[in-house]
Protein backbone atom coordinates (compact mmCIF):
# COMPACT_ATOMS: atom_id res chain seq x y z
CA UNK A 1 0.00 0.00 0.00
CA UNK A 2 1.08 3.16 -0.88
CA UNK A 3 1.35 5.87 1.49
CA UNK A 4 0.06 9.05 0.52
CA UNK A 5 2.92 12.12 0.24
CA UNK A 6 3.10 14.89 2.69
CA UNK A 7 2.28 18.37 1.43
CA UNK A 8 5.33 20.48 1.43
CA UNK A 9 4.83 23.68 3.29
CA UNK A 10 5.52 26.86 1.13
CA UNK A 11 7.89 29.02 1.87
CA UNK A 12 7.27 32.45 3.71
CA UNK A 13 5.86 35.06 1.27
CA UNK A 14 5.90 32.56 -1.35
CA UNK A 15 2.36 33.08 -3.51
CA UNK A 16 -0.57 30.70 -3.38
CA UNK A 17 -3.19 29.47 -5.38
CA UNK A 18 -6.15 27.89 -4.11
CA UNK A 19 -9.91 27.20 -4.16
CA UNK A 20 -12.17 28.81 -2.05
CA UNK A 21 -15.70 27.85 -0.16
CA UNK A 22 -17.13 30.49 -1.93
CA UNK A 23 -16.69 28.62 -5.30
CA UNK A 24 -13.88 31.31 -6.51
CA UNK A 25 -10.30 30.64 -7.35
CA UNK A 26 -7.92 33.07 -5.28
CA UNK A 27 -4.44 34.04 -5.24
CA UNK A 28 -2.57 35.43 -2.69
CA UNK A 29 1.22 37.60 -3.55
CA UNK A 30 3.45 39.05 -1.47
CA UNK A 31 4.76 42.33 -3.12
CA UNK A 32 6.94 44.29 -0.27
CA UNK A 33 6.65 45.70 2.61
CA UNK A 34 3.66 48.47 4.23
CA UNK A 35 4.53 51.47 5.83
CA UNK A 36 3.48 49.63 9.15
CA UNK A 37 6.78 47.07 8.30
CA UNK A 38 4.25 44.09 7.82
CA UNK A 39 4.20 41.93 4.36
CA UNK A 40 2.44 43.31 1.74
CA UNK A 41 0.45 40.60 0.51
CA UNK A 42 -2.00 41.15 -2.37
CA UNK A 43 -5.02 39.19 -3.52
CA UNK A 44 -7.01 38.58 -6.77
CA UNK A 45 -9.58 36.20 -7.97
CA UNK A 46 -11.44 34.36 -10.92
CA UNK A 47 -13.75 31.78 -11.63
CA UNK A 48 -11.15 29.55 -12.74
CA UNK A 49 -7.82 28.16 -11.70
CA UNK A 50 -6.21 29.49 -14.85
CA UNK A 51 -7.34 32.99 -14.58
CA UNK A 52 -5.99 33.20 -11.12
CA UNK A 53 -2.54 31.78 -12.20
CA UNK A 54 -2.31 34.39 -15.15
CA UNK A 55 -3.14 37.29 -12.14
CA UNK A 56 -1.11 36.04 -10.08
CA UNK A 57 1.88 35.85 -12.68
CA UNK A 58 1.31 39.64 -13.59
CA UNK A 59 1.19 40.71 -10.19
CA UNK A 60 4.75 38.59 -9.10
CA UNK A 61 6.30 40.49 -12.59
CA UNK A 62 5.32 43.88 -11.36
CA UNK A 63 6.88 43.46 -8.11
CA UNK A 64 9.79 42.05 -9.30
CA UNK A 65 10.15 44.84 -11.93
CA UNK A 66 9.13 47.33 -9.21
CA UNK A 67 6.20 48.35 -10.58
CA UNK A 68 3.85 47.53 -7.82
CA UNK A 69 0.81 50.04 -7.63
CA UNK A 70 0.48 51.32 -4.21
CA UNK A 71 -2.27 50.68 -1.58
CA UNK A 72 -5.18 52.83 -1.54
CA UNK A 73 -7.71 53.37 -3.99
CA UNK A 74 -6.48 54.38 -7.02
CA UNK A 75 -6.06 58.33 -8.33
CA UNK A 76 -7.85 59.87 -11.37
CA UNK A 77 -5.76 62.19 -13.70
CA UNK A 78 -7.51 64.65 -11.80
CA UNK A 79 -6.66 63.75 -8.14
CA UNK A 80 -3.07 63.08 -9.01
CA UNK A 81 -2.84 66.29 -11.42
CA UNK A 82 -4.24 68.83 -8.57
CA UNK A 83 -2.04 67.24 -5.78
CA UNK A 84 0.90 67.44 -8.16
CA UNK A 85 -0.24 71.40 -8.54
CA UNK A 86 -1.01 72.45 -5.50
CA UNK A 87 1.42 70.05 -3.62
CA UNK A 88 4.62 69.65 -5.67
CA UNK A 89 4.68 71.96 -8.14
CA UNK A 90 4.06 75.27 -6.62
CA UNK A 91 6.62 74.70 -3.64
CA UNK A 92 9.63 74.19 -6.23
CA UNK A 93 8.97 76.12 -9.69
CA UNK A 94 9.14 79.56 -10.45
CA UNK A 95 6.05 81.59 -10.34
CA UNK A 96 5.74 81.96 -13.70
CA UNK A 97 6.23 78.25 -14.56
CA UNK A 98 3.49 77.42 -12.45
CA UNK A 99 0.90 79.71 -13.83
CA UNK A 100 1.51 78.09 -16.85
CA UNK A 101 1.79 74.63 -15.31
CA UNK A 102 -1.61 75.44 -13.84
CA UNK A 103 -3.42 76.75 -16.99
CA UNK A 104 -2.67 73.68 -19.31
CA UNK A 105 -4.05 71.92 -15.84
CA UNK A 106 -7.06 73.56 -15.53
CA UNK A 107 -7.91 74.28 -19.21
CA UNK A 108 -6.89 71.43 -20.73
CA UNK A 109 -5.89 68.04 -19.02
CA UNK A 110 -8.36 67.94 -16.55
CA UNK A 111 -11.37 68.38 -18.62
CA UNK A 112 -9.90 66.49 -21.61
CA UNK A 113 -8.36 63.33 -19.85
CA UNK A 114 -8.81 63.98 -15.96
CA UNK A 115 -11.52 60.97 -15.28
CA UNK A 116 -9.20 58.26 -16.32
CA UNK A 117 -7.82 56.54 -13.70
CA UNK A 118 -4.21 57.47 -13.49
CA UNK A 119 -2.43 53.98 -13.47
CA UNK A 120 -4.40 53.48 -17.00
CA UNK A 121 -3.64 55.97 -18.89
CA UNK A 122 -2.11 55.40 -21.83
CA UNK A 123 0.23 57.29 -24.58
CA UNK A 124 -3.50 57.16 -27.31
CA UNK A 125 -5.58 58.52 -24.50
CA UNK A 126 -2.57 61.76 -24.23
CA UNK A 127 -2.51 61.45 -28.47
CA UNK A 128 -6.20 61.83 -28.48
CA UNK A 129 -6.20 64.99 -26.07
CA UNK A 130 -3.81 66.83 -28.51
CA UNK A 131 -5.55 66.23 -31.49
CA UNK A 132 -8.91 67.27 -30.15
CA UNK A 133 -7.08 70.57 -28.82
CA UNK A 134 -5.67 71.37 -32.33
CA UNK A 135 -8.89 70.47 -33.49
CA UNK A 136 -10.92 72.71 -31.26
CA UNK A 137 -8.66 75.85 -32.52
CA UNK A 138 -5.61 75.68 -30.20
CA UNK A 139 -2.13 76.05 -31.19
CA UNK A 140 0.75 73.22 -31.93
CA UNK A 141 2.65 75.05 -29.61
CA UNK A 142 -0.53 75.29 -26.38
CA UNK A 143 -0.75 71.23 -27.30
CA UNK A 144 3.44 70.89 -26.29
CA UNK A 145 2.63 72.80 -23.28
CA UNK A 146 0.30 70.35 -22.08
CA UNK A 147 2.51 67.87 -22.97
CA UNK A 148 5.36 68.95 -21.10
CA UNK A 149 2.85 69.48 -18.06
CA UNK A 150 1.66 66.23 -18.12
CA UNK A 151 5.33 64.57 -18.54
CA UNK A 152 6.49 66.51 -15.64
CA UNK A 153 3.44 65.31 -13.49
CA UNK A 154 3.05 61.84 -14.65
CA UNK A 155 7.30 61.71 -13.92
CA UNK A 156 6.49 62.46 -10.14
CA UNK A 157 3.77 59.39 -10.07
CA UNK A 158 5.90 56.91 -11.98
CA UNK A 159 9.11 57.77 -9.25
CA UNK A 160 6.56 57.57 -5.98
CA UNK A 161 4.94 53.76 -8.14
CA UNK A 162 1.92 54.88 -8.85
CA UNK A 163 2.17 54.33 -12.47
CA UNK A 164 3.03 50.09 -13.02
CA UNK A 165 2.95 50.71 -16.68
CA UNK A 166 5.71 53.59 -16.54
CA UNK A 167 4.86 57.40 -17.96
CA UNK A 168 2.70 57.06 -20.78
CA UNK A 169 4.10 60.71 -21.73
CA UNK A 170 7.70 59.82 -21.27
CA UNK A 171 10.39 60.24 -24.59
CA UNK A 172 9.60 57.72 -26.72
CA UNK A 173 5.94 57.41 -25.55
CA UNK A 174 2.94 60.10 -26.63
CA UNK A 175 3.99 62.24 -29.35
CA UNK A 176 2.62 66.18 -29.45
CA UNK A 177 1.76 68.15 -32.53
CA UNK A 178 4.58 68.88 -34.57
CA UNK A 179 5.74 72.70 -34.33
CA UNK A 180 6.62 74.30 -37.17
CA UNK A 181 9.95 76.29 -36.70
CA UNK A 182 9.90 80.10 -36.01
CA UNK A 183 10.87 82.13 -38.96
CA UNK A 184 13.76 84.35 -37.99
CA UNK A 185 13.59 87.90 -39.30
CA UNK A 186 16.34 89.71 -38.27
CA UNK A 187 16.44 93.50 -39.74
CA UNK A 188 19.13 94.95 -41.77
CA UNK A 189 22.11 96.91 -40.25
CA UNK A 190 20.17 100.10 -42.07
CA UNK A 191 17.45 99.13 -40.66
CA UNK A 192 19.08 98.90 -37.14
CA UNK A 193 20.65 102.22 -37.90
CA UNK A 194 17.19 103.89 -38.52
CA UNK A 195 15.83 102.59 -35.50
CA UNK A 196 18.33 103.77 -33.38
CA UNK A 197 18.38 107.39 -35.13
CA UNK A 198 14.77 107.97 -34.53
CA UNK A 199 15.17 106.08 -30.94
CA UNK A 200 17.93 108.76 -29.65
CA UNK A 201 15.35 111.65 -30.61
CA UNK A 202 12.72 110.81 -28.05
CA UNK A 203 12.91 112.25 -24.80
CA UNK A 204 13.20 109.21 -22.55
CA UNK A 205 14.89 106.22 -22.35
CA UNK A 206 16.29 105.92 -25.89
CA UNK A 207 19.13 104.03 -24.36
CA UNK A 208 16.86 101.37 -23.65
CA UNK A 209 15.98 100.07 -27.51
CA UNK A 210 20.24 100.29 -27.87
CA UNK A 211 20.47 97.43 -25.10
CA UNK A 212 18.64 96.05 -27.30
CA UNK A 213 19.54 95.99 -30.66
CA UNK A 214 23.12 96.13 -29.80
CA UNK A 215 23.01 93.13 -27.08
CA UNK A 216 20.45 90.95 -28.16
CA UNK A 217 19.19 91.30 -24.38
CA UNK A 218 15.36 89.91 -23.73
CA UNK A 219 12.57 92.49 -23.25
CA UNK A 220 12.58 90.70 -19.39
CA UNK A 221 16.51 91.05 -18.83
CA UNK A 222 16.71 94.64 -19.79
CA UNK A 223 13.72 96.06 -17.79
CA UNK A 224 14.84 94.02 -14.92
CA UNK A 225 18.10 95.59 -15.25
CA UNK A 226 19.10 98.22 -12.06
CA UNK A 227 22.19 100.69 -11.92
CA UNK A 228 23.77 98.45 -9.48
CA UNK A 229 24.34 95.64 -12.39
CA UNK A 230 26.14 98.62 -14.59
CA UNK A 231 30.09 100.03 -13.94
CA UNK A 232 30.21 102.50 -16.67
CA UNK A 233 33.82 102.53 -16.04
CA UNK A 234 34.77 98.69 -16.87
CA UNK A 235 32.18 99.27 -19.75
CA UNK A 236 30.45 96.04 -18.12
CA UNK A 237 26.93 94.60 -17.09
CA UNK A 238 25.79 91.66 -15.94
CA UNK A 239 22.46 90.36 -16.69
CA UNK A 240 20.74 88.46 -13.02
CA UNK A 241 16.91 88.56 -13.33
CA UNK A 242 14.13 89.25 -15.33
CA UNK A 243 11.08 91.35 -15.16
CA UNK A 244 8.07 89.49 -14.64
CA UNK A 245 4.64 90.09 -16.56
CA UNK A 246 1.96 90.99 -13.55
CA UNK A 247 -0.68 88.51 -12.75
CA UNK A 248 -3.38 90.24 -10.85
CA UNK A 249 -6.15 89.38 -8.53
CA UNK A 250 -9.58 91.25 -7.63
CA UNK A 251 -9.05 93.93 -4.97
CA UNK A 252 -12.69 93.76 -4.08
CA UNK A 253 -13.44 90.13 -3.79
CA UNK A 254 -14.76 89.71 -7.20
CA UNK A 255 -17.47 92.20 -7.11
CA UNK A 256 -16.82 93.90 -9.54
CA UNK A 257 -17.75 91.63 -12.31
CA UNK A 258 -14.72 92.25 -14.59
CA UNK A 259 -11.58 89.76 -14.80
CA UNK A 260 -9.23 91.15 -12.43
CA UNK A 261 -6.80 92.76 -14.37
CA UNK A 262 -9.42 95.28 -15.01
CA UNK A 263 -10.60 95.79 -11.77
CA UNK A 264 -10.63 98.94 -10.30
CA UNK A 265 -8.81 97.37 -7.02
CA UNK A 266 -7.10 95.01 -8.56
CA UNK A 267 -3.41 93.74 -6.68
CA UNK A 268 -0.23 92.09 -8.11
CA UNK A 269 0.70 88.64 -6.64
CA UNK A 270 3.66 88.30 -8.62
CA UNK A 271 7.20 89.99 -8.11
CA UNK A 272 8.63 92.62 -9.96
CA UNK A 273 11.13 90.16 -10.79
CA UNK A 274 12.75 86.66 -10.54
CA UNK A 275 16.24 85.49 -11.23
CA UNK A 276 16.90 84.11 -14.60
CA UNK A 277 16.09 80.88 -14.62
CA UNK A 278 19.24 78.97 -15.94
CA UNK A 279 23.15 79.79 -15.25
CA UNK A 280 23.46 80.51 -18.75
CA UNK A 281 21.37 83.47 -18.65
CA UNK A 282 23.20 84.65 -15.42
CA UNK A 283 25.87 86.50 -17.26
CA UNK A 284 28.25 89.63 -17.56
CA UNK A 285 28.66 91.15 -20.61
CA UNK A 286 31.11 94.06 -22.28
CA UNK A 287 29.34 97.20 -23.18
CA UNK A 288 30.60 98.49 -26.71
CA UNK A 289 31.89 102.62 -25.99
CA UNK A 290 29.07 104.04 -27.90
CA UNK A 291 26.58 102.30 -25.41
CA UNK A 292 28.59 103.50 -22.34
CA UNK A 293 27.78 107.19 -23.72
CA UNK A 294 24.28 106.19 -24.23
CA UNK A 295 23.99 105.29 -21.03
CA UNK A 296 25.70 108.09 -19.46
CA UNK A 297 23.49 109.99 -21.06
CA UNK A 298 20.70 108.05 -19.90
CA UNK A 299 22.13 108.27 -16.54
CA UNK A 300 21.99 112.56 -16.50
CA UNK A 301 18.25 112.46 -17.67
CA UNK A 302 17.43 109.84 -15.33
CA UNK A 303 18.60 112.25 -12.58
CA UNK A 304 16.66 115.43 -14.09
CA UNK A 305 13.74 113.28 -13.87
CA UNK A 306 14.02 112.50 -10.41
CA UNK A 307 14.81 116.12 -8.89
CA UNK A 308 11.56 117.29 -11.12
CA UNK A 309 9.65 114.16 -8.90
CA UNK A 310 11.28 115.39 -5.87
CA UNK A 311 9.28 113.51 -2.88
CA UNK A 312 7.30 111.12 -5.44
CA UNK A 313 10.20 109.50 -6.92
CA UNK A 314 10.02 105.73 -5.86
CA UNK A 315 14.42 105.13 -5.36
CA UNK A 316 14.13 101.86 -6.29
CA UNK A 317 17.64 101.96 -8.82
CA UNK A 318 16.07 100.73 -11.77
CA UNK A 319 18.18 101.34 -14.76
CA UNK A 320 15.10 102.17 -17.31
CA UNK A 321 12.08 103.48 -14.82
CA UNK A 322 9.12 105.57 -14.90
CA UNK A 323 9.32 109.28 -14.71
CA UNK A 324 8.31 108.82 -10.98
CA UNK A 325 11.34 106.10 -10.84
CA UNK A 326 8.95 103.34 -10.83
CA UNK A 327 9.60 99.70 -12.40
CA UNK A 328 8.70 99.49 -16.23
CA UNK A 329 5.34 97.94 -17.49
CA UNK A 330 5.96 95.24 -19.93
CA UNK A 331 3.18 95.87 -21.72
CA UNK A 332 4.03 100.10 -22.08
CA UNK A 333 7.50 98.79 -23.38
CA UNK A 334 6.04 96.55 -26.24
CA UNK A 335 3.77 99.83 -27.06
CA UNK A 336 6.78 101.82 -26.93
CA UNK A 337 8.21 99.21 -29.37
CA UNK A 338 5.72 99.53 -31.89
CA UNK A 339 5.71 103.10 -32.08
CA UNK A 340 9.63 103.03 -32.12
CA UNK A 341 8.97 100.86 -35.67
CA UNK A 342 6.48 102.95 -37.45
CA UNK A 343 8.18 106.26 -36.91
CA UNK A 344 11.28 104.92 -38.29
CA UNK A 345 8.95 103.08 -41.44
CA UNK A 346 10.29 100.12 -40.56
CA UNK A 347 8.55 96.43 -41.06
CA UNK A 348 6.22 95.77 -38.17
CA UNK A 349 8.39 92.97 -35.81
CA UNK A 350 8.78 91.51 -32.66
CA UNK A 351 10.42 93.24 -29.97
CA UNK A 352 12.46 89.06 -30.24
CA UNK A 353 13.44 90.34 -33.74
CA UNK A 354 15.68 93.02 -32.30
CA UNK A 355 17.31 90.13 -30.34
CA UNK A 356 17.27 87.83 -33.27
CA UNK A 357 19.17 90.84 -35.19
CA UNK A 358 22.09 90.54 -32.17
CA UNK A 359 22.72 87.10 -32.38
CA UNK A 360 22.57 86.98 -36.92
CA UNK A 361 25.64 90.16 -35.98
CA UNK A 362 27.54 88.08 -33.94
CA UNK A 363 27.65 85.36 -36.15
CA UNK A 364 28.16 87.22 -38.78
CA UNK A 365 31.35 88.62 -38.01
CA UNK A 366 32.78 85.00 -36.69
CA UNK A 367 32.56 85.12 -32.94
CA UNK A 368 32.77 81.74 -31.86
CA UNK A 369 29.21 79.91 -30.97
CA UNK A 370 30.46 79.35 -27.46
CA UNK A 371 31.23 83.03 -27.03
CA UNK A 372 27.43 83.78 -29.15
CA UNK A 373 26.21 81.43 -26.29
CA UNK A 374 27.58 83.23 -23.53
CA UNK A 375 26.52 86.90 -24.54
CA UNK A 376 22.99 85.54 -25.60
CA UNK A 377 22.52 83.79 -22.22
CA UNK A 378 21.59 80.42 -24.09
CA UNK A 379 21.91 77.23 -22.53
CA UNK A 380 22.51 75.10 -25.52
CA UNK A 381 24.59 75.14 -29.70
CA UNK A 382 21.16 74.12 -31.16
CA UNK A 383 19.80 77.59 -30.91
CA UNK A 384 23.14 79.27 -32.86
CA UNK A 385 22.79 76.12 -35.55
CA UNK A 386 18.95 78.19 -35.98
CA UNK A 387 20.89 81.23 -37.27
CA UNK A 388 23.42 79.65 -39.80
CA UNK A 389 21.20 80.12 -42.55
CA UNK A 390 20.61 83.96 -42.29
CA UNK A 391 24.29 84.95 -42.39
CA UNK A 392 24.62 84.00 -45.88
CA UNK A 393 21.32 85.97 -46.67
CA UNK A 394 22.91 88.77 -44.58
CA UNK A 395 26.65 89.04 -45.95
CA UNK A 396 25.34 89.34 -49.92
CA UNK A 397 23.14 92.40 -48.36
CA UNK A 398 26.51 93.83 -46.90
CA UNK A 399 28.85 92.86 -50.14
CA UNK A 400 26.11 94.92 -51.86
CA UNK A 401 26.54 97.87 -50.02
CA UNK A 402 30.14 97.51 -49.62
CA UNK A 403 30.46 96.95 -53.74
CA UNK A 404 28.49 99.94 -54.47
CA UNK A 405 30.32 102.32 -52.22
CA UNK A 406 33.51 101.03 -53.48
CA UNK A 407 32.60 101.16 -57.28
CA UNK A 408 30.15 104.26 -56.87
CA UNK A 409 33.59 106.46 -55.89
CA UNK A 410 35.23 105.18 -59.05
CA UNK A 411 32.51 106.19 -61.02
CA UNK A 412 32.43 109.50 -59.48
CA UNK A 413 36.06 109.99 -59.61
CA UNK A 414 36.12 109.09 -63.24
CA UNK A 415 33.01 111.70 -64.09
CA UNK A 416 35.02 114.52 -62.21
CA UNK A 417 38.22 113.71 -64.17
Amino acid sequence: MTTPKKATRRPNGASSIYEGSDGWWHGRVTVGVKDNGKEDRRHVRGRTEKVVIRKVRELEKERDSGKVRKIGAPWTVAEWLTHWLHNVAQPSVRQSSYSAYEVAVRVHLIPGIGAHRLDRLTPEHLESLYKRMVAKGSSAGTAHQAHRTIRTALGVADRRGYLPRGNPAARGMAKAPRIEEEEIEPYTVEEVRRLLAVAGKRPRNSARWAMALALGLRQGEVLGLKWSDVDLDAGTLRVSRGRQRPKYEHGCGGSCGRKPGYCKQRKNVRPDTADTKSRAGKRPIGLPAELVALLRQHKAAQEAERAKAAQLWRDEGWLFATPTGGVLSTNTDYHEWKDLLKDAGIRDGRLHDARHTAATVLLLLGVPDRAVMGLMGWSNTAMAARYQHLTAKVRHDIAKQVGGLIWQAEEDTEKAN
